[in-house]
């Protein structure tokens, strides 16, 4: 069974009032004060400027990045990537905040441990004031296991 993420996330306010950009856009709680926005197919064609994103990451639309850095002058925003197909694959992360990048790029590439800083998304969600718990990462503890693809958080 597969994993696959490609979502923006940041504290529920900021998340919401960003959201308010895009009538595409669907935000749903996580845990901790937190909020994730999937890159559905819609806010994708609703968000690109028609150009290729600079940052290496496989779906963030082109021109997005700049939107992010807008955003984060509310709070620290992250954009993730993960795909996972029977316990291989890889993540991508980055962290905007007061209007830069602050993280990042953060990739992991196949088959690689992820260190002592933990997973690209754990890093981000770290950088955004999530805490893990004594027997979890960042990743568990905010929920982003409960579902197993974009889709699947906005069902």
């Amino acid at each position: 069974m597969g994993y696959e993420l490609q979502a923006v996330i940041a504290r529920d306010e900021v998340l919401r009032g960003a959201a308010r950009d895009f009538p595409a856009a669907r935000v749903v709680s996580l845990s901790q004060g937190m909020s994730l926005m999937p890159m559905t197919d819609q806010l994708c064609d609703a968000s690109t400027d028609g150009t290729e994103s600079p940052l290496g990451f496989w779906r963030l639309p082109g021109g997005f990045d700049k939107r992010l850095a807008d955003w984060s002058a509310a709070g620290p925003v992250a954009y993730v990537e993960a795909e996972y197909f029977g316990g291989v694959g890889d993540q991508r992360a980055a962290v905007w905040a007061d209007g830069a990048v602050v993280l990042g790029p953060v990739h992991i590439p196949e088959g690689q441990p992820f260190g002592s800083a933990g997973s690209p998304i754990s890093q981000a969600l770290r950088m955004l004031g999530v805490v893990a718990g004594a027997a979890t990462d960042e990743f568990a503890a905010v929920g982003l296991d409960r579902h197993r693809s974009g889709e699947d958080w906005i069902a």
